[in-house]
């Protein structure tokens, strides 16, 4: 079959078949690589023991409550593993498949609203966003949340856009109120109160007050609260202690408060925007600007949009807890803005952003080899990570150019969707590109390496003690919780309700373990290089069984 070269958004077969390579590319890679520490081995491990447990209600960790978070992600891995056995692309697919969704729902709201290439632009934008594939191949929450997010946002403009039908109206507003849902029960009450702080902006900023009569408010409140109460209610009547911590500590308390070790400056987001909408980047002043112009018609969607993406960015940066994924929600809204700028830009526009990409390849693979050299790592495990990562990113960098050297080609043959789509693909390749070379970095992190010998170790009557420290990713993989001792951490909560699941003083431990050895009671522990030394100054009887540059496993037989 032969794609139509010049105009790509015209062909249905033509986007169905890049729609399709596109998802067989994202699964496949959701399994090449180790779940890594905290998130990926945290989630999995949930799902892990919802699965085992049977108990969908009360979310666990390590068999300890944790309402850090609600289920949504939870269930859907746990359901994934019931269907597909244990594994790390099972532990990926909700959030592959949910970039997937993000990516498609951001292209139809840009067909229907700004016409076929705008949707076609918007979708290969945002397909090929470092930030938001990277999302999509990590197991954690912001690409759940993001995904039913863009879900909202899409259905959001299809329905309110000037020439919707009521039916289409009601439909998609309708569908908008469950993504709105399903990002409550995905990350909480943010999945609320950021689209509706949106739309209060809008009606200030475009004097629509007209929109919310088209809300079908009735309607969508039945839907929201149908989907997203029951669990609140049923875990609530399980554990008491649950809406206190989950309302007021992990969001009023989190959001205005430090001390979570997740401080950063006002710019912590603006600098990630950087790397995060490669190779898109130098697009987004331009974008921006745009979107500003005035518009005609009762609906104003690319002011809803740029509202969208502005307010995201600013709550994150003023919250006092901040981490990289907080702003994946804004990208569909700036894939939207960029394609937009796309579709409107000048042919020596275009050439000039082909152009700056091939430099910036050629920048990165200059720039590589050069700030390795003089790095120095704490071990020998970080530096041989660094030397190994090193090819796989100068392979980005050389797609990257590649890719500006030939959008530079298609824009001197009049070929604008050709230009755009080498773009996305080059942007697509080098994002999975350094990925997979983070390979031996995500196994140094997780500790798979020592799975072995820890696994000869343990038999069913064996004790497994964590000694000072928890290792996400192990539990997960070794299928069983473990006894801390000395660590609390994220497992404060959980174990005032549970005091019993734990050890909190090492001196505890120590007499457990020796007089487990006299009684020839075999136990194995997880402890940190430093916990070592220290036990082995307090006489406490061990044998190595394993060991790398992160911790050690020791027995005491």
């Amino acid at each position: 079959m032969s794609l139509p070269v010049r105009e790509l958004h015209a062909s249905k077969a033509a986007l169905w078949t890049l729609f399709g390579v596109f998802v067989v590319l994202t699964v496949y890679a959701l399994g090449i690589r180790t779940l890594v520490p905290p998130d990926e081995g945290r989630y999995a491990e949930m799902a892990r023991e919802m699965f085992a447990s049977g108990d969908w209600i009360t979310t666990r960790l390590n068999a300890i409550k944790y309402f850090e978070k609600p289920p949504l992600q939870t269930w859907m891995n746990a359901l994934t593993f019931a269907a597909f056995g244990l594994g790390e692309w099972q532990a990926r697919l909700w959030t592959g498949v949910c970039g997937i969704l993000g990516v498609g729902m951001t292209a139809w709201a840009g067909r229907k609203v700004f016409g076929a290439r705008v949707g076609l632009y918007a979708g290969l934008v945002l397909a090929s966003s470092l930030f938001w594939l990277a999302s999509g191949q990590i197991n954690s929450l912001d690409m759940g949340l993001s995904g039913m997010m863009t879900v909202t946002l899409a259905s959001l403009l299809i329905a309110q856009r000037d020439e919707a039908t009521a039916s289409e109206r009601r439909n998609w507003m309708l569908l908008c109120w469950a993504g709105m849902a399903l990002a409550v029960l995905a990350k909480g009450l943010i999945g609320l109160v950021l689209p509706g702080a949106v739309l209060i902006l809008y009606s200030l900023f475009a004097r629509d007050w007209r929109i919310w009569t088209r809300l079908h408010l009735l309607k969508g409140m039945l839907v929201f609260f149908a989907i997203a109460a029951p669990w609140f209610v049923l875990v609530a009547l399980r554990n008491p202690e649950q809406p206190y911590f989950f309302f007021v500590h992990e969001h009023f308390q989190r959001f205005m408060m430090k001390g979570h070790k997740r401080e950063g400056g006002w710019y912590y987001f603006l600098v990630l925007l950087i790397p995060g909408l490669l190779p898109w980047i130098t697009l987004l002043p331009q974008s921006l600007a745009a979107s500003m112009r005035r518009q005609h018609g009762a609906f104003q969607p690319r002011l809803m949009i740029l509202i969208w993406a502005v307010f995201i960015f600013l709550f994150f940066s003023y919250s006092t807890s901040k981490l990289p994924g907080y702003i994946v929600p804004i990208y569909p809204a700036l894939a939207l803005l960029t394609a937009l700028f796309l579709d409107a830009a000048s042919r020596r526009q275009r050439t000039i952003f082909a152009g700056t990409l091939a430099v910036l390849g050629l920048a990165i693979l200059v720039a590589v080899p050069v700030t390795l050299a003089v790095i120095t790592a704490r071990d020998e495990a970080h530096l041989a990570a660094l030397r190994g990562y090193q090819p796989w990113v100068m392979a980005a960098g050389g797609l990257v150019m590649a890719g500006g050297v030939l959008a530079l080609l298609h824009e001197r043959q009049s070929r604008r969707d050709l230009a755009v789509l080498t773009v996305a693909v080059a942007g697509f390749l080098a994002t999975h590109s350094i990925l997979a070379g983070s390979e031996l970095y995500g196994q140094n992190r997780a500790g798979t390496g020592l799975l072995p010998q820890i696994q000869a170790e343990l038999k069913p009557g064996t004790k497994l003690y964590s000694v000072g420290i928890y290792e996400q990713s192990l539990t997960f993989y070794l299928q069983r919780p473990v006894t801390l001792v000395a660590y609390t951490d994220e497992f404060a909560f959980g174990l005032k309700q549970q005091p019993e699941l734990s050890m909190p003083l090492i001196e505890t431990f120590i007499t457990q373990w020796t007089n487990d050895a006299a009684a020839g009671i075999h136990d194995v522990a997880i402890i940190s290089l430093d916990r070592y030394e220290d036990l082995k100054h307090r006489g406490v009887p061990m044998r190595v069984v394993a060991e790398d540059a992160r911790r050690m496993i020791i027995a005491n037989l």
